[in-house]
């Protein structure tokens, strides 16, 4: 059997899609570590995972992109805040390994330092990718943008430039930071930050078919592994069973989300008390780090830092979220539709990949009122239909198994792994 070290980033929209996999690692027989935020050690003990908390040096930067003026200062400041955490990373990385003495690295993309310093050690590693693949291709349309597939030699063009465009403005934010933590471990600079996503030996993405676009051109090292969805335990309530007001009769729910790591997306709660407060709804508001921001009341509506989404979700006739990953593939996979207001970081790509699949409707956030936000949401009710299709794509695009599947590839030969299953690897024309 194999040991499996995982190095998340300190972020539990990033731990929590590696727990389903890692137990699947565990099922198969293999040995698993896993190095998260230090709030989050508890959580993973408790789901049956050897857990330890990263360094605390690394939590001392915050990820303060929310503080920006603009999308490029805040694609800017947000990487320099992560690639800032890249040297107490390689340090905390090079420390577990030298305890845990894994066969297997599997590290979180947003761990630079991490993700570095594993090319140098030369263990077999994995990038894994709680996102879309942001990897130009055949047909697909330049990362960061949010727009939608265009065919044709138009289409052709306008990918080609803008492709261009997204990879300079990226690389500005990028390289600097991460050619340093390069050049500290004794490794080549890179020239584009695409290449930083074929150091691994795989990249492990935790997305598929509907919410990727079809690819022809993949490359080998990539493995889709579809959505790893999974919620958190709230004492004294287990994660299956249902807080006693959510089942109580009454209009159908709407659940509200603002991101769990921060980005100042409050308004977006606001809002939406505003815009549903007269709608034939009840509305439940999970504000996870703005908890405590001032929020409108209304009769329908109910305030909370966090409930499992899963119980509202079966009970929910639509979401109202910023388009990041992790809420968007609970949504979608249990075929509730979806209202996207993307703040920034991935989300704007997020965001327009539901509405391609006819899962929801996009808000952009600039646009945000409560009379927009009530319409897009009843035009997302409508799409009830379309929203349960996508999700029956998005649960057969893989899962756990997949995941495991995925990594059992990097266990030594003579490690004794059981023969890894397919894996999906991606929508193909």
């Amino acid at each position: 059997m194999t040991t499996f070290l995982a190095y998340s980033s300190p972020a539990a929209g990033h731990t929590f899609p590696l727990i389903p996999g890692l137990l699947a690692l565990q099922a198969r027989g293999h040995t698993v570590h896993l190095r998260t935020a230090p709030d989050l050690v508890e959580t993973a003990r408790a789901a049956g995972l050897d857990a330890e908390p990263v360094a605390e040096s690394i939590l001392g930067i915050e990820v303060r992109d929310y503080e920006a003026r603009s999308a490029r200062q805040r694609l800017v400041r947000g990487f320099e805040h992560l690639l800032g955490r890249g040297p107490a990373e390689a340090e905390d990385l090079k420390r577990a390994i030298a305890q845990i003495e894994p066969d297997v690295l599997l590290i979180d993309v947003n761990a630079y330092g991490a993700a570095v310093a594993a090319q140098a050690i030369g263990l077999p590693w994995a990038t894994v990718l709680p996102s879309l693949l942001p990897l130009p291709g055949a047909g697909i349309p330049p990362y960061g943008f949010g727009l939608a597939p265009k065919g044709g030699l138009a289409g052709r063009v306008r990918d080609r430039v803008l492709w261009r465009v997204a990879e300079r403005l990226y690389g500005q934010a990028m390289l600097p930071g991460l050619n340093r933590l390069r050049a500290a471990e004794g490794l080549p600079a890179l020239s584009s930050p695409i290449d930083h996503l074929h150091t691994p030996d795989r990249l492990i993405v935790l997305s598929g078919d509907p919410l990727e676009y079809p690819r022809a051109d993949l490359p080998p090292h990539v493995r889709f592994v579809g959505a790893q969805n999974w919620d958190p335990p709230t004492p004294p309530t287990p994660p299956a069973d249902a807080p006693a007001w959510l089942v109580e009769d009454g209009d159908p729910w709407v659940l509200v989300t603002c991101s769990t790591e921060y980005q100042g997306d409050e308004a977006l709660a606001a809002a939406a008390v505003e815009a549903l407060r007269d709608e034939p709804v009840r509305v439940v508001v999970t504000l996870a780090d703005a908890h405590g921001r001032a929020l409108p009341s209304a009769p329908n509506a109910r305030i909370e830092r966090f409930v499992p989404h899963g119980p509202v979700l079966d009970r929910a006739v639509a979401v109202v979220c910023h388009g990041g990953m992790g809420i968007v593939q609970k949504a979608v996979g249990a075929g509730v539709p979806v209202v996207a207001v993307p703040f920034g970081r991935d989300q704007p790509e997020v965001a327009r990949r539901v509405a391609e699949c006819g899962a929801g409707v996009v808000l952009p956030a600039r646009r945000l009122s409560a009379a927009r936000l009530r319409a897009a949401v009843r035009q997302a009710i409508a799409r009830r239909p379309a929203a349960q299709a996508a999700g029956v794509r998005l649960r057969a695009s893989g899962g756990p198994g997949a995941f495991a599947a995925a990594a059992e590839e990097l266990a030594p030969a003579d490690a004794g792994a059981p023969a890894a299953q397919a894996v999906w690897s991606g929508p193909v024309r």
